[in-house]
């Protein structure tokens, strides 16, 4: 995904022993951008009843540092897993020969809010 032209937002769809189910392209944007419906994210875990599920996204500049919106719809994205009690185990940033892992970057996956622990009120 390092190397694709656009923006694309892939889920892997993880059962209970964190196996692989499937992993779906949610959305391809343009080169900067992507706009995702959080629903989306959630379709076949829903449908094949997954326990957890992992966000992949490209940043075809290549430099994987988060940006504001990618914080947001993380944010968004554990709101909406523990509605559905499909957990999100992380968030993943892929650039050109790097990637970030939101949860190693201090997003809080196990709080309400999924803010970081400095960041919760």
């Amino acid at each position: 995904m390092g190397r694709l032209e656009r923006e694309e937002l892939r889920v892997v769809v993880l059962n209970t022993k964190n196996v692989v189910l499937r992993v779906t392209t949610a959305y391809q944007g343009n080169v900067s951008a992507s706009l995702v419906r959080v629903g989306e994210l959630f379709r076949d875990a829903v449908r094949l009843t997954a326990s957890g599920v992992i966000l992949v996204h490209n940043h075809p500049s290549g430099d994987p540092t988060p940006s504001p919106d990618d914080l947001h719809l993380t944010a968004e994205a554990l709101a909406a897993g523990r509605l559905l009690d499909i957990a999100v185990l992380d968030h993943l940033v892929i650039g050109h020969d790097a990637y970030v892992s939101m949860r190693d970057r201090g997003i809080a996956f196990d709080r309400p809010g999924g803010l970081p622990p400095d960041r919760a009120a």
